[in-house]
């Protein structure tokens, strides 16, 4: 980039003083949605989802009405009305991969027969191929270094290919969703090799998908160089995108969808915004946040078996005295859950082996003891007492780290996975349409007067 040319991505003095008065004009005072009742972010003063719309996609229970107390649970995940852990134990006992199940379910509301899952991977790999040259045209031109706007990037180009893009019956957005599910991998490991070669100047390496091998599989063949993995490797990513499929359609990427698809736009447009959402850190990112604190965890603490000085790191952390001075231990507590995430139960199970395999247990023991030691902190330094246990991000950032993914795939991973909830939920609207989602909002400024050019000061 040209000198002159990098200087319009530069804030200038003027800039700044620009934006000072955009924030003048623009800070509404916290009281005034104290006086208006106003839900901000769609949570009540409890902290509980303003309720927005029904599904049948999926359901999280974090309490039970008992005896007529609202009472905490652990934590509990159904897809379609199967529990998580029903689930994931149907296909791990049997020595399976349970993404392209775990899809099936999602989109058809059952689960599907050996007949009917061997159809579905065939038609699977069938869409896994990206139109001629678009690898070329597309991915591995103005690489970026960030893999989700590169995927965002090549989701949107595609529906320059789709002579039926702008079709919202349902057969034609399925054909779409199901072509996205099976590319989203291919889209996410080449925009990262791309990366990898155009910005951090190693080898550029494209390999083709293995039309035998299992979404989890393919991602660990495409991205590596040598193409080799383990099998412990593989069944845990897949269920790494198992748990990460579906979370209810109240989160954040998943409203979005409801909300543009309410719209009445293209596959293409609602899938794009559902990635812009979950790129942001307080969604799609926060195990990359999980990665870093304990990185820097690693780096400040001088004996990772001391519980004291674990326990003071961590009160540092919620003074805003160490790693980002946010104030936040990334990993812990849910918006829904309070005494377990069950998706993170499930994950802790496989963790441990992955870590004896890797060498990594000192790394993992180090993990446990934040996940113990954690909410008791919290509850001492917030007097939060609604009980805040390690949610699924608190885990999958370190499985991503022990199968050598790096860093700037971890949410494109995540998005791998949730492409399958959102095509669900993108459906479920159309299915229900009913209006366009718009919900108020009051307008606290007051009316002005308008001035002539030449009496403005």
């Amino acid at each position: 980039m040209k000198p002159h040319e990098k200087a319009l991505f530069d804030v200038t003095p003027r800039l700044q003083e620009l934006a000072e008065i955009c924030v003048s004009k623009s800070l509404i005072p916290t009281e005034l949605y104290q006086k208006y009742q106003v839900n901000r972010g769609l949570r009540n003063q409890k902290g509980e989802g303003v309720i927005t719309g029904l599904t049948e996609i999926s359901e999280v229970n974090s309490f039970k009405m008992i005896d007529g107390v609202k009472t905490p649970i652990e934590g509990e995940l159904f897809y379609r009305g199967v529990h998580i852990n029903d689930l994931v134990s149907g296909f791990m006992d049997e020595n399976r991969f349970g993404f392209e199940e775990t899809v099936y379910l999602l989109l058809f509301g059952q689960l599907p027969t050996k007949e009917q899952l061997d159809e579905f991977n065939q038609l699977l790999v069938s869409y896994r191929t990206l139109p001629v040259n678009f690898v070329r045209d597309v991915v591995l031109k103005a690489p970026s270094n960030d893999m989700m706007n590169s995927l965002a990037k090549s989701v949107l180009t595609l529906y320059s290919y789709d002579h039926h893009a702008n079709e919202n019956d349902i057969p034609n957005v399925l054909r779409q969703s199901l072509q996205l599910i099976a590319l989203f991998p291919l889209l996410s490991v080449y925009g990262y090799q791309a990366y990898n070669h155009y910005i951090l100047n190693n080898s550029l390496i494209i390999h083709n998908p293995d039309p035998n091998l299992s979404t989890a599989e393919n991602i660990l063949h495409m991205l590596r160089p040598d193409s080799k993995y383990t099998e412990a490797e593989a069944k845990l990513l897949d269920l790494a995108l198992v748990l990460h499929a579906e979370h209810g359609g109240g989160n954040n990427s998943t409203f979005t969808t409801h909300v543009v698809t309410s719209s009445g736009t293209d596959t293409y447009s609602a899938i794009a915004a559902a990635l812009s959402s979950l790129k942001g850190p307080r969604h799609g990112g926060a195990n990359i946040k999980v990665v870093q604190m304990f990185k820097d965890m690693k780096q400040t603490l001088t004996d990772w078996e001391d519980e004291e000085q674990i326990k003071d790191y961590l009160r540092k952390i919620l003074k805003k005295e160490a790693f980002d001075k946010a104030g936040l231990i990334y990993g812990m507590g849910h918006a829904i859950y309070t005494l377990s995430d069950p998706r993170a139960r499930l994950f802790k199970k496989f963790v441990g082996t992955l870590s004896k395999e890797k060498n990594r247990e000192k790394e993992y023991n180090l993990y446990k003891a934040v996940e113990r030691l954690a909410p008791d902190i919290i509850a001492e330094e917030r007097q939060i007492y609604k009980g805040v246990s390690a949610n699924i991000d608190f885990y999958s950032g370190f499985v991503y780290d022990m199968l050598d993914l790096p860093l700037e795939l971890y949410t494109p991973i995540f998005a791998i996975s949730r492409i399958a909830g959102w095509s669900a939920h993108r459906m479920e609207e159309i299915i229900n349409l009913g209006k366009i989602i718009r919900p108020a909002y009051i307008s606290v400024s007051p009316q002005v007067e308008y001035k002539s050019l030449k009496d403005r000061k």
